[in-house]
């Protein structure tokens, strides 16, 4: 995977106790004059309890940055101290508000990038596993919505009776509930765990954050620990769908056994039902989380691209690319 460091790093939004921030990339070529270049909202996985914005991937990101896209790699409140809803779908939803009303561009400015414009007419989100799920937030339960979405193998449907459903490959961590309890210990974060892409792997003994995620997908309890009120309908990309809804490209493997593609399937159904322009790409053999693992210029590589290639469709590419 490609070394590359983010341009800057800006809090979006602020609490009493706390910034939450996102790294900016920006295109290499510093243009002559300001001028506006499409942004892509870049929010990572984990299952909403992992991570970080520094585990996105970077070939993914390098590529995006290639088509003269500024990329935004949100960092987002963590579950369970709050819910899906009040947590990080609030958090990526007001990342998208800052864009708007023009914080970002006031903090290139600020920053001595003010030549790089913000073009907010062609705003992406973008995500894997649940940033996809995050990402596909940004097109319902907003004023503006962006103009297109890439969802990775993101949840959806999630009255699907998989989501109660124990995983038998999925190992239990063998430690205590005392243990795994210890995350609700201090301040909400926003940075914590590994990744379940393959990235900042930490073992489930030593860290009660990624035991007490893994224990929750073993067991199919993932859902109900991190949307507690059991407020499905106001997080379900499938309940939301409406003809209002922008472009939405879905890229799911057809192994995948923790996120199984028919629930992407219904998702893109839905969609279709409503007239919403949507693209599904069928990845043969891969499972949950490829994206981490896939090798740049690989046949997934080149299949996964398509996604890009989507959003290009709607959005172009930023000036003098």
């Amino acid at each position: 995977m490609a070394s590359l460091n983010a341009t800057l790093r800006v809090p979006y939004k602020t609490l009493p106790d706390l910034e939450i921030e996102t790294d900016v990339y920006l295109p290499s070529s510093t243009p002559s004059t300001v001028t506006k270049y499409p942004v892509i909202l870049n929010i990572h996985g984990g299952a909403f309890m992992l991570g970080s914005s520094s585990m996105v991937n970077k070939d993914q990101v390098q590529n995006c940055l290639d088509r003269g896209w500024i990329v935004l790699a949100l960092d987002h409140r963590l579950c369970p101290q709050v819910s899906i809803l009040d947590g990080p779908l609030r958090d990526c939803r007001d990342a998208l508000a800052w864009v708007y009303d023009g914080g970002l561009y006031q903090a290139l400015r600020a920053h001595g990038f003010e030549k790089f414009g913000v073009d907010t007419d062609r705003v992406m989100g973008f995500g894997t596993s649940s940033g996809g799920h995050l990402a596909l937030g940004l097109a319902y339960g907003v004023s503006r919505p962006v103009a297109a979405v890439l969802d990775f193998y993101g949840p959806a449907s999630l009255k699907d009776p998989i989501w109660t459903t124990p995983l038998a490959h999925v190992p239990t961590p063998d430690v205590s509930e005392e243990f795994i309890n210890r995350i609700f210990d201090g301040p909400v974060p926003t940075v914590g765990g590994m990744s379940l892409e393959g990235q900042g792997q930490l073992s489930p003994k030593d860290d009660p954050r990624t035991a007490f995620a893994l224990t929750k997908i073993s067991r199919g309890e993932v859902i109900q620990t991190i949307q507690p009120d059991g407020n499905l309908a106001a997080i379900d990309p499938c309940e939301n769908v409406s003809a209002t809804w922008p472009p939405v490209c879905i890229v799911h493997g057809l192994a995948d056994d923790m996120v199984p593609v028919h629930l992407s399937r219904a998702l893109y159904a839905r969609m279709k039902d409503y007239g919403v322009d949507a693209e599904m790409i069928e990845i043969e053999g891969e499972k949950h989380t490829f994206a981490g693992k896939m090798v740049k210029g690989s046949k997934v590589w080149d299949e996964q691209r398509k996604g890009f290639d989507f959003l290009e469709k709607i959005v172009g590419r930023g000036p003098g690319f």
